[in-house]
């Protein structure tokens, strides 16, 4: 007779994450930032501590033997995906790496909520970035198995704000009490989105630097003012400079543009360079999702305050701390 396989039910997930029953994230997705308070953010960055030091001890180790992971991307990727690449081997897991997503089934017309649940059969967790705001939640709707949103458009990129929050945490020692500048596209950036959301968790100071057409959208600062967190909006950099914290730059993105003239338009209004520099504060980092198109000089990157590959690093921690929680092995 025919062994009944039971069918695998997640966990409800809009419980906040403390009160899930087990492991804090076990069987959760990762979708907004807004599902964050400030002891799971204390929780995270606890795990990543214990993995950061377990990777310069040993390297990798068997914590997730036996599962796997599906890298769906259908937008191009190289940091992020081969940052979750990276974090599932150090954890002993292996990878379905999906990066051109046109070649495969989608490509014949296939549904996201029907590629998901093929996936699913196959991998313990899904990452998936898509052009569509909101296709995260959609997914995670179908999945039986956890959902890591890797950006949706220009909506969210949970895991980027997670690891730029832990960069800040061990670079400043601190967050509460910060001034944070953010540069560049901020109406097509997500991580700025994320990022400002998560930051509404602190007692911060927030100042956004953009052309007008690149402005912080509307509904993201009604959110912030709803949480009583300063901010204000600046055309001009130098201004700021000297009071800021933490300066987060973003390169323009070209391919949100409608026309090549728009983009011509604002391309290169901002260019952080060793001048530029002497205004701000000798203790202060400058932060970068990357990739960078010409927005910081490389003759920077050898400023102790130029912390945007050691950005990267953090970000490898992080991901695995997320990864080994929801699989429950954190």
């Amino acid at each position: 007779m025919a062994t009944h396989i039971p069918p695998i039910r997640k966990q409800n997930p809009y419980l906040p994450f403390g009160d899930q029953k087990g492991t804090r994230f076990y069987g959760q997705d990762i979708l907004s930032v807004k599902q964050f308070n400030r002891d799971d953010l204390e929780y995270i960055f606890g795990v990543a501590h214990e993995m950061a030091g377990m990777v310069r001890r040993i390297g990798t180790f068997d914590l997730l033997k036996g599962k796997i992971l599906a890298n769906l991307f259908y937008e191009p990727s190289t940091r992020t995906s081969a940052s979750f690449t990276a974090a599932m081997e150090r954890l002993g897991g292996s990878v379905i790496p999906i990066n051109e997503v046109r070649y495969s089934s989608v490509s014949k017309g296939e549904s996201l909520p029907d590629t998901i649940r093929t996936l699913e059969a196959y991998a313990d967790v899904i990452v998936l970035r898509h052009p569509e705001v909101g296709s995260a939640a959609m997914a995670a709707k179908y999945a039986r198995k956890p959902i890591i949103n890797a950006g949706d458009g220009i909506g969210e990129h949970p895991t980027q704000a997670l690891l730029d929050l832990f960069t800040i945490q061990e670079e400043m020692g601190h967050i509460d009490g910060l001034t944070i500048t953010m540069l560049g596209d901020l109406r097509n950036g997500r991580t700025v989105h994320s990022l400002s959301r998560l930051l509404t968790l602190f007692d911060v100071c927030i100042n956004y630097v953009s052309p007008d057409i690149l402005r912080m959208p509307a509904e993201i600062i009604g959110e912030i003012n709803d949480k009583n967190i300063p901010q204000k909006e600046f055309s001009d950099l130098e201004t700021i400079l000297p009071e800021s914290d933490v300066l987060y730059v973003t390169r323009v993105q070209k391919e949100r543009f409608a026309t090549p003239e728009e983009y011509e338009s604002v391309k290169g209004c901002y260019v952080i360079t060793r001048e530029i520099m002497q205004k701000a504060k000798e203790e202060m980092i400058v932060m970068h999702p990357l990739p960078r198109v010409g927005e910081i000089e490389m003759e920077l990157d050898d400023d102790p305050r130029a912390a945007y590959f050691r950005q990267v690093e953090y970000g490898l921690y992080v991901r695995m701390a997320l990864l080994a929680s929801v699989l429950g092995k954190a």
